[in-house]
């Protein structure tokens, strides 16, 4: 009796299927193909209407990859690497290179730019003369090379970040949204027909628009690596920039002279200036609150 028991239960029990691995399942470089990255979709928005906003006001901030803790919009410095991870830097690249996202040239995205116009014009090549020694009559020989210049993600050091900081009638919460991205470059003023150059500064190389959907788009699909003990489950970067995981400082805030904080202040004073900009912010939440 309990033989036919253990056969019943046996029975109403659901198959158990063992499956071998496919071939393919199965990518070049590793024992499994990744689609997970691929296919992740940018987190949305909770819906807000303009008359949801009883208070707003504009931040630049700098996101400087000397920081510690920023180093990993720096790396890899390799386009890709040989696990197939990309910088932030390289990513933005290619993704305008390719056409998949717009960019501007100021931070209030009013002036476009032609995406193959500007590759073509910031991969220019460079005519350099090379000496390559004397000819019979000990006159020096030259030759002529042209020396495609290619963009480097390691010459990317800093970001120029634009945010909107505002609060909503619904929670009167301090929320905040990334309206525009630019990464710096240090840039150089080189005189025609001499040696001669002078040093602009770091300048931005073309700003990207944050709540553009094809650049969420972008950013979802690929993995900022922010755990080096271990890379699966690494967020999107569309998160990254959702959730503000990086530290940066106010360079500017909107007023009515359009002054930035070094117009006012230096050194010290311009850190102090940015730290309090920073907790003004959070004291007008908390003022609505006691309100």
């Amino acid at each position: 009796m309990k033989i036919l028991h253990v056969i019943i239960i046996l029975l109403l029990l659901p198959p158990i299927i063992c499956r071998a691995q496919d071939d393919n399942d199965i990518s070049s470089t590793d024992f499994s193909v990744h689609t997970i990255e691929k296919q992740r979709r940018p987190l949305p928005y909770p819906y807000l209407r303009e008359t949801d906003i009883v208070w707003r006001t504009i931040l630049w901030k700098t996101i400087d990859l000397h920081e510690a803790y920023n180093q990993f919009f720096y790396f890899p410095i390799e386009n890709p690497d040989p696990s197939g991870k990309k910088s932030l830097a390289y990513i933005l690249w290619d993704a305008m290179a390719e056409g998949l996202i717009p960019i501007y040239e100021d931070d209030a995205l009013t002036i476009p730019i032609d995406n193959e116009e500007f590759v073509k014009r910031y991969t220019k090549a460079d005519t350099i003369l090379l000496e390559i020694g004397y000819d019979d009559d000990d006159n020096e020989e030259y030759q002529t090379i042209i020396r495609p210049r290619e963009f480097d993600g390691a010459e990317i050091l800093q970001y120029s970040i634009r945010e909107a900081w505002f609060i909503g009638k619904q929670d009167t919460r301090m929320e905040s949204r990334r309206l525009a991205l630019a990464p710096l470059k240090q840039t150089y003023h080189k005189f025609a027909n001499t040696e001669e150059e002078i040093y602009l500064g770091l300048l931005p190389l073309f700003w990207v628009p944050m709540q553009n959907p094809s650049v969420r788009r972008v950013l979802a699909r690929y993995s900022a690596y922010i755990n080096e003990n271990n890379i699966v489950g690494q967020p999107s970067w569309d998160w990254i920039f959702l959730s503000q995981y990086y530290n940066a400082y106010v360079t500017r805030e909107s007023n009515i002279y359009s002054r930035k904080v070094r117009d006012y202040a230096t050194g010290d004073d311009a850190i102090l200036e940015s730290e309090n900009i920073e907790d003004k912010l959070y004291d007008i939440e908390n003022d609505i609150w006691d309100y």
